[in-house]
């Protein structure tokens, strides 16, 4: 089977790498990689064999609709475009309808498993067609971890599906990781703990707490043991935000991904007006002491 794979970034490289280790035949096309093997997504289509397989590895949003839109116009009726990028679930529709005038059918599928993926495999999460799911199972088979399929795949729903579970996947992980990261935190202020490294690492094996994020976090402390070199400013690639609205949208209540979302939005702050004002109202009713800028050290 030869696979078209758009995107080469450090997901789709990673991944083209993979598929062709495991026996598929992968051709990529990115105009701003140095490995690309196509001039252009004209001349990848042409390079395909048809029925044509297309995958889709761009940032979400503009992106995506824009090679959604080029696919729809080089592709011809009976190929199939998925969406492995991590799009809003409600894109999907959008996108399988402006395939679907064209005879072009579409699947979504959620991907996890990082950079670490081309070694360990990823876990994929597809929505769409049971056909056309079942005509890329090579594909899929080829990405996952060995092993069960069910334990690292499944077929989520119809369109959609796949990036709806994914974005709940990636809802979980804000949560997780803000649960290690205050803990590490607490572990440190407490004069005590003479090796916070050792301690997490303790944690690793036969603890009901570990897990990979465990490993990971022990593998950046044995890199810098201080976290040095970090800035603890932290993006949010826009899933724990929709996964707050859905959850808002479902009457499903969901603190603690709410917490981890917001205390990724307070870590951009240098200096919060939020606790400004708590500050100035603790001076206003109890006379409390309030720090100034000068005495807080913040310039």
């Amino acid at each position: 089977m030869k696979l078209g794979l758009v995107g080469l970034g450090k997901m789709g490289l990673n991944m083209r790498e993979r598929l062709r280790e495991r026996g598929l035949d992968a051709t990529g096309y990115d105009p701003n990689a140095a490995d690309s093997d196509a001039d252009s997504l004209e001349a990848l289509v042409e390079a395909l064999p048809a029925p044509r397989a297309v995958w889709v590895m761009v940032p979400a949003g503009a992106p995506t609709r824009q090679v959604i839109g080029q696919l729809a116009r080089l592709l011809a009726p009976g190929d199939l475009v998925v969406d492995g990028g991590n799009s809003r679930f409600t894109d999907d529709k959008i996108n399988a309808d402006i395939l679907a005038e064209h005879g072009i059918r579409y699947l979504d599928c959620g991907v996890s498993g990082g950079v670490w993926g081309r070694k360990k495999g990823y876990a994929l999460m597809v929505g769409g067609d049971a056909a056309d799911v079942d005509r890329l199972m090579p594909v899929f088979d080829a990405l996952r971890p060995d092993g069960d399929r069910e334990d690292c795949f499944v077929h989520a729903g119809p369109v959609g599906a796949g990036h709806y579970a994914k974005m709940v996947h990636n809802g979980i992980e804000y949560g997780l990781m803000q649960a290690y990261a205050e803990g590490y935190e607490l572990l440190a202020a407490e004069d005590s703990i003479v090796d916070v490294p050792a301690v997490l690492r303790a944690w690793s094996k036969g603890t009901v707490v570990r897990s990979w994020l465990l490993d990971l976090l022990v593998q950046a402390l044995s890199e810098d043991p201080q976290l040095a070199s970090i800035s603890g400013y932290t993006e949010d690639s826009g899933e724990g935000r929709w996964t707050v609205e859905e959850a808002i949208a479902h009457a499903v209540p969901a603190p603690v991904i709410s917490a981890a979302l917001f205390a990724r939005f307070a870590s951009r702050q240098d200096d919060s007006p939020a606790m400004k004002a708590v500050s100035a109202l603790r001076n206003q009713f109890g006379g409390h002491a309030v720090r100034t800028v000068e005495t807080a050290g913040i310039a």
